[in-house]
């Protein structure tokens, strides 16, 4: 697997360009990934393996930033906030099955009702999961990354959402992901499993701060 590097951002209250991100999921998406060369492909959130989430804490929201390839912080809005960049190789070489972990994902659980279903009961093409539902996905997805989940905190946040297309333009699209994060703790079964989860991310909503796992040993707190 190749270099995966982690980056926190404290955006600084009173810069502009960080309050406007943080209101704006199409915004922080184009904003992040604006630190990283251009020329990266079809999809270069998927070629540089971008992910991220925002995270609220008592002293103000912080983002956290995941990518195959390191950020260019000089390219942030002068004041923006504060980053740190640091590598996660120590951390995913140590992982081994049957170590114990703390997790988080913020992520957009949905199901896809078939044409049928969606017919009779008048159901959208993506039908946004809550409550237990979404706590049972999430048991799913956990299952898929090679870990046990041993207890589990679902809770619900309001959704992403942005425009996406130029202003003025007849193709503007709005964007909105329903959002829960999971917290928990978990028995890892197959760590070249989860190593492709973390870095690979889970479910929808990837550009839109939906989908980062990170996990720490459970003597400590989540990442």
């Amino acid at each position: 697997m190749s270099a995966l590097w982690l980056t926190r951002i404290v955006p600084h209250p009173a810069s502009r360009d960080a309050r406007r991100d943080l209101a704006d999921a199409v915004a922080l998406h184009r904003r992040l990934m604006s630190l990283f060369p251009d020329g990266a492909g079809d999809d270069p959130r998927a070629t540089l393996g971008v992910l991220h989430r925002t995270d609220d804490a008592p002293t103000g929201p912080s983002v956290l930033l995941q990518s195959r390839h390191q950020p260019d912080l000089g390219r942030l809005p002068e004041h923006y906030g504060q980053a740190v960049t640091r590598t996660l190789d120590p951390l995913l070489s140590a992982l081994r099955s049957g170590a114990h972990i703390n997790f988080r994902c913020t992520a957009s659980p949905v199901r896809k009702p078939g044409a049928t279903t969606r017919a009779l009961y008048n159901l959208p093409a993506v039908v946004p999961l809550h409550g237990a539902h979404a706590e049972q996905w999430w048991l799913r997805q956990a299952d898929t990354a090679g870990l046990k989940v041993l207890t589990l905190h679902a809770q619900p946040l309001d959704s992403a959402t942005g425009v996406r297309g130029k202003r003025g333009s007849g193709d503007q699209q709005r964007v909105r992901h329903a959002r829960t994060r999971f917290d928990g703790t978990a028995v890892i079964i197959d760590s070249d499993l989860l190593r492709t989860k973390i870095a690979e991310g889970i479910g929808r909503g990837k550009a839109y701060g939906c989908g980062l796992l990170t996990i720490a040993p459970s003597h400590g707190g989540a990442v």
